[in-house]
């Protein structure tokens, strides 16, 4: 198999994806929108240049991970623009700077087996930035996640869970029998009661996702898994009981139809745009977007489901899946248990998050506000996950 040759392929569809999308933008407006396809080129360019140094000067490793994460930006890029303008810039700057740092992570990062002795440098930074939102963030549609530096906003988890996985993996390495695990999970409990405690239930769900994920590899015993779902249920049982954001969440999810106007607003115009778009959407450019709250960032699935179809909601699901299979190969050449735990964890937290707001727009389980990687507007969401993929393509230029 060619497999440059698949991967300029594809790149090709690339460039054709965001000539459409940028292009039926332009033309809806009069006159002829001239930004969007200025945008259009910025962002090929941008997709086009950092692919050929990946290439170029490191020809080992796994280049559908950056295609494919690429693929995702630019259909977040395009609705974002389609939504709000000026956000769209803004994206496409975080994009920019994500795409850097994956580059210097593979050109400069020296060999990840060096870092696995760090393990207490990661666990002071994990509790620090799970402590930030608590004790210093701002407020943001309910959740308490949000800190600022310099008047620069951004969520101390995001970061935050980057270093959790590094522990983890640092910790995990070496696992020999059930002592092992006793301070991972003090660690994991702790940052679970952290974003209780900022009502970010999403990040929440995450953290034990990741966890329960990086455990099983590390340990390859269901029993521990079982234990931790046992101990989770519980978890969430006693905080039904003392928190009142958790059981509206859970009221909500229920049957959100009676709360229509107030308390579950947000949701049901979430699943009615999705609805009104069918399978193949009513156009790009021919939704009510506005309609759906925070719709740049928490549920820009619900109108790119209702724009360009439940089919393309599939499409981008499908491409979510992609990317984690092309992840979690690379933790299957893996030279190390820290660089296969780390993959793991990193894999497993994109996986993660992509099922929980998927699964809350559409009403699956309990929403929590969070973004979708790579297509949701944020900062924050952008580089840190661009950070993780960086880490990933690095072991898999390493395990080949």
């Amino acid at each position: 198999m060619n497999t440059n040759k698949d991967e300029k392929k594809l790149l090709r569809y690339t460039y054709l994806l965001c000539l459409v999308g940028f292009f039926n933008l332009a033309i809806l407006k009069k006159p002829f929108d001239k930004g969007a396809m200025i945008m259009c080129l910025i962002t090929c360019l941008l997709i086009g240049y950092s692919y050929f140094i990946i290439r170029k000067f490191f020809s080992d490793g796994d280049k559908y991970i950056f295609i494919f994460s690429s693929i995702l930006a630019s259909i977040g890029i395009i609705v974002l623009y389609r939504i709000e303008t000026a956000a769209a810039i803004k994206q496409i700057i975080w994009f920019a700077i994500g795409v850097t740092i994956f580059i210097l992570i593979v050109v400069l990062l020296p060999d990840l087996k060096r870092f696995d002795k760090y393990k207490y440098v990661y666990l002071v930074l994990t509790i620090i930035l799970m402590a930030m939102g608590t004790l210093f963030g701002n407020e943001t549609l309910g959740a308490r996640n949000w800190g600022s530096i310099a008047g620069l906003s951004f969520q101390p988890s995001e970061f935050g869970k980057l270093f959790l996985v590094a522990y983890l993996a640092s910790s995990l390495k070496d696992y020999e029998s059930f002592k092992d695990l006793i301070e991972p999970a003090i660690v994991v409990m702790v940052a679970l009661g952290f974003m209780v405690l900022q009502k970010d239930l999403g990040s929440a769900l995450i953290f034990f996702g990741i966890s329960v994920t990086m455990l099983y590899i590390a340990t390859s015993k269901m029993k521990y898994v079982i234990i931790c779902f046992g101990l989770f249920a519980v978890g969430a049982f006693i905080s039904y009981g003392l928190f009142d954001h958790v059981r509206l969440r859970f009221l909500i999810w229920k049957d959100p139809w009676p709360y229509a106007t107030n308390k579950s607003y947000q949701i049901v115009q979430s699943l009615l745009a999705i609805a009104s778009g069918g399978l193949t959407g009513s156009g790009l450019g021919m939704g009510y977007p506005k309609y759906v709250p925070v719709c740049t960032t928490d549920f820009i699935f619900s109108i790119i489901c209702e724009e360009l179809g439940i089919l393309m909601g599939f499409a981008i699901i499908l491409l979510y899946f992609l990317l984690f299979y092309r992840c979690m190969r690379a933790a299957i050449y893996a030279e190390d248990n820290f660089s296969r735990l780390i993959t793991v964890g990193y894999s497993a937290m994109i996986a993660c998050q992509v099922f929980v707001i998927v699964g809350g727009v559409i009403n699956m389980i309990p929403l929590t506000g969070i973004t979708l990687p790579l297509v949701s507007y944020g900062g924050s969401s952008m580089l840190s996950t661009f950070f993780a993929l960086g880490i990933i393509q690095k072991i898999s230029e390493e395990g080949r």
